[in-house]
């Protein structure tokens, strides 16, 4: 299916694909034929892409229009055009891979694109499908009820000290949420029974289908309090009149709000990790006008200055030598290490299995 969708693709779009000899040639050739082709449209669920596609047009000379747009809106945005052969959006910034692997990709309503000069500064993983960034989202604490996390190890949070008081937002309304419970079970999941055997002296009940499993069926009886937003969860937490003892799973975005009065700390040393991550997707419009133009933007996306705004929110790129500002308050680009990294090219999985994750939640969940 995704061979197909790639012939497919490769026929409709109008440029025949760059031959990337070396960086400075194949850039100049991008950009010359950029600006021969139509501005393009691109929409992302940040507002920060409005920052991102005027800085693109003053350096490049291309016009580019930023657009925000939540991701399931964007998937039935680009399906309607493409089944209505009117292509106005010509590039999306998706962060749902599961979703934008079997509905756009495996579809053919929109198409990979790698340059394949980054090969070296980009891990393979993140190629297909692209992955811009890595967006962070880990175990908080708030920093002027503790001096340091009050726990040592993600199996605590089932634990009836911690019932009630653990905020995070609802995994039926989050589909990333039960996505990371997919991953950490098809790739972590040895390090979950580990971090079980740690904390209790011996090893998980072989009654259980995984340590994930168990770990999200107790964390769901231990009646989290689930909001509908991060902002809410990191209020639950850290807000500056808050006396009661909470632990929280945020983006690193919220640590904005330290500076208004927040006291949102990172969990550091957690075991097996302090949080996780979750893919942005680029991906182009298999009708676009404007292929060279659209390869240009996610190029763009994959430089220093192009993924600077989102940078100030602790969002990773996946360029290996592009590194979080000093300025980014969370301070999670000195713990990156201790994140479990999502992988973009499993996400087929993840579509196919979040109902059953959804399910075991809904089923486990006490109030």
């Amino acid at each position: 299916m995704r061979l197909l969708s790639k012939i497919t693709v490769a026929i409709s779009l109008a440029s025949t694909p760059l031959a990337w000899a070396s960086e400075s040639t194949a850039l100049d050739d991008l950009i010359a034929a950029a600006r021969q082709e139509p501005a393009i449209t691109v929409y992302d669920s940040t507002g920060k892409i409005v920052e991102q596609a005027a800085n693109f047009s003053a350096r490049y000379g291309v016009q580019a229009e930023g657009v925000k747009s939540k991701a399931p809106h964007t998937l039935e945005r680009i399906i309607r055009e493409a089944q209505a052969n009117n292509i106005q959006t010509d590039v999306a910034i998706l962060a749902d891979a599961p979703a934008a692997v079997a509905q756009l990709l495996d579809t053919g309503f929109a198409v990979n694109w790698f340059p394949a000069d980054l090969a070296a500064m980009v891990d393979e993983r993140y190629r297909d499908p692209l992955a811009i960034v890595m967006a962070p989202n880990v175990w908080t604490y708030n920093t002027a009820l503790h001096n340091h996390c009050p726990i040592d190890n993600i199996w605590e949070l089932t634990e009836p000290e911690w019932e009630r008081r653990v905020a995070l937002q609802d995994p039926l309304g989050k589909p990333s949420y039960v996505d990371w419970f997919n991953q950490m079970a098809q790739h972590g999941d040895e390090a979950m029974a580990a971090a079980f055997e740690a904390r209790y002296g011996h090893p998980l009940p072989d009654t259980e289908e995984s340590a994930t499993a168990a770990w999200v069926k107790a964390l769901a009886a231990n009646a989290p309090l689930l909001t509908d937003s991060d902002s809410n969860a990191a209020e639950a937490v850290a807000s500056p009149d808050q006396q009661d003892s909470f632990l929280g799973l945020t983006s690193t975005a919220k640590f904005r709000d330290n500076a208004d009065g927040m006291k949102l700390g990172i969990c550091e040393d957690l075991d097996p990790w302090l949080g996780w991550t979750y893919p942005s997707i680029g991906l182009i419009a298999s009708g676009t006008q404007s292929p060279n133009a659209a390869k240009l933007f996610l190029y763009y996306l994959l430089t220093e200055e192009g993924i600077a705004p989102q940078a100030q929110d602790g969002k990773i790129s996946t360029r290996s030598d592009i590194s979080l500002p000093e300025t980014e308050p969370s301070g999670i680009g000195a713990l990156k290490a201790q994140l479990f990294d999502y992988s973009p090219s499993t996400a087929i999985d993840d579509w196919e299995n979040r109902q059953d994750w959804q399910d075991l939640w809904m089923l486990n969940y006490r109030r």
